[in-house]
């Protein structure tokens, strides 16, 4: 079975890419301060960069993509058991991130506080709602009603938190360790092909770091990084910058329902006493790079930006085969 590219990394690395890229390209630093009142030039300007890069996505994404793969008439498909959930979790993180991130450009304009909520609940759930509807036209896969309730809970932690506590004390992150696959021998059910884990792995995690992050669900973790000083006394000594960060991850995934796949037309099946598909759990700690509070506005956005990625730190895991380890960074 073909592995559902993780579109949410996708959204996550473009915005990314062009949120640096404005950053580093533009020589006023007194541009990166929000407004306390609605300019109507950065509101325009805003609107317009919002529209170009939902258009330039959507279409950038079903040539590149979708329009690879047949098509056919609008469909559902269940998805909830793949993946053990990690492509779920995804599409929280990715939701609440553009939900932040609209939320941020809408307060740049000097939008007040409550139309820049809807509006980065809007933004966050349009978006993710167009790749559904592509994958709702798409032979492989279908409109997943899973996906929709992720996206809507992505979005749902971001408004409830700028709502009620003005700040995002929760944060939800991601972080991915590569992985090293063995190159151990495995036997198809005939007996007359050899692969390989490391193959596997290539064929649906990509051969490269960049691939491997954005598809390779055992590799990734997300975070939910909570700022443990925003929740005490106001003068409480806990550093503003040091966050609690708890953990979900998943491990021995090679298919998105199971270990059993067809190589060249013959089927290999992978020992699930060797590979228990594993859920994993972490306690660690974290940074929380806004807190550092530059105060420099290019650097405060930058922090921004780089805030959606966990610092890899010690952690412990606890894991659903019974086995609690300890990570020196993850």
């Amino acid at each position: 079975m073909l592995q559902r590219i993780c579109t949410p990394m996708k959204i996550r690395i473009l915005f990314i890419a062009i949120l640096s890229l404005t950053s580093f390209t533009l020589k006023s630093q007194a541009f990166f301060v929000p407004s306390d009142t609605l300019i109507s030039k950065r509101f325009n300007a805003a609107l317009g960069f919002g529209v170009a890069t939902y258009t330039g996505f959507s279409i950038g994404l079903y040539n590149t993509w979708y329009k690879k793969f047949d098509q056919s008439s609008f469909h559902l498909f269940n998805d909830w058991g793949e993946w053990n959930q990690m492509d779920k979790a995804g599409h929280i993180h990715t939701a609440y991130l553009q939900g932040v991130l609209c939320y941020k450009g809408t307060k740049w304009t000097g939008m007040n506080k409550d139309n820049s909520i809807l509006t980065g609940m809007i933004c966050g759930t349009l978006f993710q709602t167009t790749i559904e509807i592509m994958d709702g036209y798409s032979s492989k896969w279908g409109f997943s009603l899973g996906d929709i309730g992720a996206n809507l809970v992505g979005t749902g932690i971001f408004a409830a938190q700028q709502y009620y506590w003005n700040d995002q004390r929760i944060s939800l992150k991601v972080s991915s360790i590569p992985i090293h696959y063995p190159e151990y021998i495995l036997v198809s059910d005939d007996g007359k092909t050899q692969s390989s884990l490391a193959m596997r792995a290539r064929n649906l995690y990509g051969k490269n770091y960049l691939e491997n992050f954005l598809k390779d669900y055992n590799a990734q973790t997300y975070w939910a990084s909570i700022n443990i000083h925003s929740f005490l006394d106001t003068n409480n000594k806990w550093p503003k910058w040091l966050n609690l960060a708890l953990g979900y991850g998943a491990e021995n995934m090679f298919g998105g329902f199971n270990n059993h796949w067809a190589e060249n037309n013959t089927l290999f099946y992978l020992d699930a006493i060797r590979y228990p598909r594993m859920r994993q759990f972490y306690i660690g700690f974290d940074l929380d790079l806004p807190k550092l509070n530059p105060k420099n506005p290019i650097l405060k956005t930058v922090c921004s930006v780089f805030n959606i990625f966990k610092i890899p730190s010690p952690a412990l895991e606890i894991n659903t085969e019974g086995q609690i380890k300890f990570h020196f960074l993850r």
